[in-house]
């Protein structure tokens, strides 16, 4: 493998786990209403379990309120279903052709563990990064050791990974840091 193989598949994994923590980020709930607390339930149709992002359009007319409008009325049973089995706290109503879901102000418990949950994704994400650190760390020295590249080679690629480490590291902090205070505020 060479250095730039190395690389791109080092920058690309780094990409996917950062894009992973902005999906969970989008679910931990605020004291606003946000489509992302409810796209990634999902719903048992049609004999498998979808995305309810698939199954209905998903906005938010109001700050304090979700509303989830099926494209086939024959699945609203089990979206509201899907959404109470979702722990998600929050009360579904049904009137036959949509679905509300009022998001109440959060209290500063509630807020607490919200946090705690941020930073608990964050540092998951940090360590899938390093991870990937040291996946190509060990893909630099087995291509050295193959002869595929110099010892100075395989240095500058592993200087070069822990650029990439830093950079992202810094970028799973600050989304963290900025969902922190979304909640803190909302």
């Amino acid at each position: 493998m060479t250095s730039d193989e190395i690389m791109m598949d080092t920058e690309e994994r780094m990409e996917k786990a950062v894009s992973v923590l902005s999906n969970n980020l989008a679910g931990v709930r605020t004291g606003r209403a946000n489509p992302g607390l409810v796209e990634s339930i999902k719903v048992e149709v049609y004999g498998s379990f979808t995305p309810l992002k698939q199954l209905a359009s998903i906005g938010t007319p109001e700050p304090q309120q979700i509303l989830i409008r099926p494209y086939d009325a024959t699945t609203i049973k089990e979206i509201e279903k899907a959404l109470v089995a979702g722990d998600l706290g929050l009360n579904p109503q049904n009137d036959g052709r949509v679905i509300r879901l009022n998001v109440p102000p959060l209290s500063t418990e509630v807020r607490k563990k919200m946090v705690a949950r941020i930073k608990e994704l964050g540092e998951e994400a940090k360590i899938s990064i390093r991870n990937i650190r040291r996946d190509a760390n060990k893909a630099a020295d087995l291509a050295e050791k193959d002869n595929e590249m110099t010892e100075d080679d395989r240095d500058r690629c592993k200087e070069q990974v822990q650029e990439l480490t830093k950079k992202y590291e810094t970028t799973v902090n600050d989304s963290a840091k900025a969902r922190e205070t979304e909640v803190l505020e909302a």
